[in-house]
């Protein structure tokens, strides 16, 4: 069912008001489990609302978190002040195929909820959940945050190795959120392109057949494109286990 109903996540599908009563609806649960039930510490948090609500036109925004329990997202977004009820500003999110579209029901809840099945033409970096297409030719900006207490909230193995059917209260969340990590990916191929060509790392690394790419006349072999996700994907991971450390 992954990749059906595509147009109920368009943002016209029924004038959009599907959308925006899902989104009222998660965003009122993920706030009374974040900010009613339990209590929620959110270090840096204007950096976030900020971005969200008024970065340059045209710049992407993606953030990498850890991940804690099946229900952290969403729930990570209901700490107060965000704008979780806002269905324009919500972003889109990768999800697993066979835990979210299961059947049609399923499907078209999550893709009301702008939810794209994980198994999508894109590529994942090796730390987080966050993806870029390699073919941008803009300057995204990635923000890692990491967060605990989910775990407790909603615990994978709670009663019967099941989570418990509602969340608990009661808790101590805490988010950590990092400074914004901006990549030049035009910049980044050119360096990929000539640090792939004869490296140890293309003649050594096992192939997987990765098609070529081309972009504004430049072409990506698979060398050069796992070049370019472990640099993106190594500076994220410094940045997370930064993070990771304050938490503690």
């Amino acid at each position: 069912m992954g990749r059906t109903m595509e147009w109920a996540g368009r943002e016209k599908h029924m004038r959009g008001i599907p959308r925006k009563m899902v989104f009222l609806a998660v965003g009122a649960f993920a706030k009374a489990v974040a900010t009613l039930l339990n209590t929620t510490s959110v270090h840096n948090a204007d950096t976030l609302i900020r971005l969200v609500r008024s970065r340059p036109p045209g710049i992407p925004l993606l953030t990498v978190s850890n991940h804690m329990s099946t229900l952290d997202d969403p729930l990570l977004w209901g700490f107060k002040g965000f704008p979780s009820l806002d269905a324009h500003l919500a972003r889109w999110v990768l999800a697993a195929e066979d835990i979210c579209f299961k059947n049609s029901v399923l499907t078209y809840f999550f893709r009301l909820g702008k939810v794209s099945q994980e198994d999508a033409p894109i590529r994942r970096l090796k730390w987080g959940t966050a993806s870029l297409i390699v073919r941008a030719h803009v300057t995204p900006i990635v923000l890692p945050m990491v967060h605990s207490g989910f775990e407790e909230v909603m615990p994978e193995k709670f009663f019967l190795d099941r989570r418990p059917p509602f969340p608990l209260c009661n808790k101590k969340i805490k988010i950590m959120i990092g400074k914004p990590l901006e990549f030049d990916i035009p910049k980044m191929r050119e360096l990929a392109i000539s640090k792939s060509r004869g490296d140890v790392f293309s003649s050594t690394t096992t192939s997987r057949g990765w098609p070529v790419i081309s972009s504004y006349g430049l072409d990506l072999d698979e060398a050069a494109q796992r070049y370019l996700y472990s640099s993106i994907s190594d500076e994220i991971q410094s940045a997370m286990e930064e993070l990771r450390s304050s938490l503690k």
